[in-house]
């Protein structure tokens, strides 16, 4: 393998998708995947999981294993097992729902307890979905400002069914911030030089085996 090769070799990230049911985890995870949004809301059993990759400056190929956890799970006693070990965890709330901004505490209290013995904490940013429905807000942006200043979070608001930020900065911002890369807005847009991938259905009994998937797993991509 040549210097070159070697250089632009991926680099895996796992990243978890955590928050109620029905505030757009879902959607976004879709929307960044397959650039689509679905109108009909299905709840997920368990988690959905799929690999893609983006390039972030400095000839750095990401590969980002995306965990789509269903909101049901929220005390359930394989979440601690989907969590454990992820790079990143986006913690989505729907802003027309004063209630999921709420139980973002229980969230927020299961990801640190699942990292507890982590040497490296995860980065996570609060995402406030929905945006498109602003005029029906009920969670004020600065209520999620200081939660996420209270917590030393990252920050992000996007919509899954318009496509706004979802895949231009939120998942790019969150894999150069765990890599240690900085990014203008250029960089974020050139980011989406991207690899499509199918979304892959696991059971809660299949997932105990992929909780840490091997490198090898990124073929899917390639």
């Amino acid at each position: 393998m040549s210097d070159s090769e070697e250089e632009s070799q991926d680099r895996l990230l796992k990243i978890v998708v955590i928050g109620d049911g029905a505030c757009g985890k879902t959607s976004i995870t879709t929307r960044f995947a397959q650039e689509a949004f679905g109108k009909l809301y299905k709840q997920t059993i368990g988690l959905d999981f799929f690999l893609k990759r983006i390039s972030l400056p400095g000839n750095l190929n990401v590969t980002l294993q995306v965990w789509d956890i269903g909101g049901q799970t929220l005390g359930g006693k394989m979440l601690d097992k989907y969590i454990y070990g992820a790079h990143g965890v986006l913690l989505v709330y729907d802003i027309t729902n004063s209630q999921s901004f709420e139980n973002l505490e229980d969230w927020f209290t299961m990801v640190k307890k699942a990292n507890e013995e982590s040497d490296v904490p995860p980065v996570i940013s609060l995402v406030g979905n929905k945006i498109d429905l602003e005029h029906m807000r009920t969670v004020k942006a600065d209520k999620h400002q200081r939660f996420c200043q209270e917590n030393s979070l990252l920050s992000q608001f996007v919509s899954a069914k318009t496509g706004d930020s979802v895949s231009v900065s939120l998942f790019p911002k969150v894999a150069a911030e765990i890599i240690g890369v900085k990014l203008n807005k250029a960089e974020i847009e050139q980011s989406q030089r991207v690899v499509k991938a199918d979304i892959v259905n696991y059971s809660q009994d299949s997932v105990a085996r992929t909780v840490n998937p091997p490198r090898s797993s990124m073929c899917v991509v390639q």
